[in-house]
């Protein structure tokens, strides 16, 4: 049975591992016509497209770039206008302080002046009452005097300008007294 095969191998059969060369060049036929398709109208297409992205990325990337940029001068721009608007705060707060001080300044003059007012016009008051109490006082132990002393001699001094005169000596006396025991 070996035998068979082998005859008929050699008998004009053609060896399976050998390529035939009309399909060799039907192949190579079709592969040059599918290399020059993709060569002619794929490859553009993907070189268009890979340039297309290429461009859109780049394009980003500038754009990203330049809004960086633009958030940065604006970031900038901020810490300006924040630095600026403490500035004017803390300027505003000092006027503010100086002013109130001043205020206060002025209050405390005016209350110191009301103050003064006050005290002279309660000095006033009180050497005014202190002179009446003094004339009231006066009329008061002179008829009070002119009583005991007509009580102690045993007549009435009716006589107004002789009690006067007791009076006023009296008064004279005690002032002198006072003003020693005073001293």
């Amino acid at each position: 049975m070996n035998q068979v095969i082998i005859s008929a191998a050699t008998e004009g059969e053609t060896n399976p591992l050998v390529p035939n060369v009309w399909e060799m060049g039907v192949v190579l036929v079709g592969f040059a016509v599918l290399m020059f398709i993709v060569v002619k109208f794929v490859v553009p297409m993907f070189e268009k497209t890979f340039a297309e992205r290429a461009e859109a990325i780049e394009g980003g990337i500038a754009k990203a770039e330049k809004a960086q940029a633009e958030a940065s001068a604006a970031l900038e721009e901020y810490k300006q206008q924040l630095t600026d608007a403490r500035a004017e705060a803390n300027r505003i707060r000092e006027e503010a302080r100086a002013e109130g001080a001043q205020i206060l300044a002025d209050l405390k003059e005016k209350a110191a002046a009301e103050s003064a007012r006050i005290t002279a016009q309660a000095h006033v008051q009180i050497e005014s009452e202190r002179q009446a109490a003094v004339v009231s006082l006066r009329s008061e132990v002179g008829t009070l005097a002119t009583t005991l002393a007509g009580r102690i001699v045993g007549e009435a001094l009716n006589d107004d300008e002789r009690s006067a005169r007791v009076v006023d000596r009296f008064l004279a006396d005690l002032e002198t007294q006072n003003a020693g025991v005073a001293k």
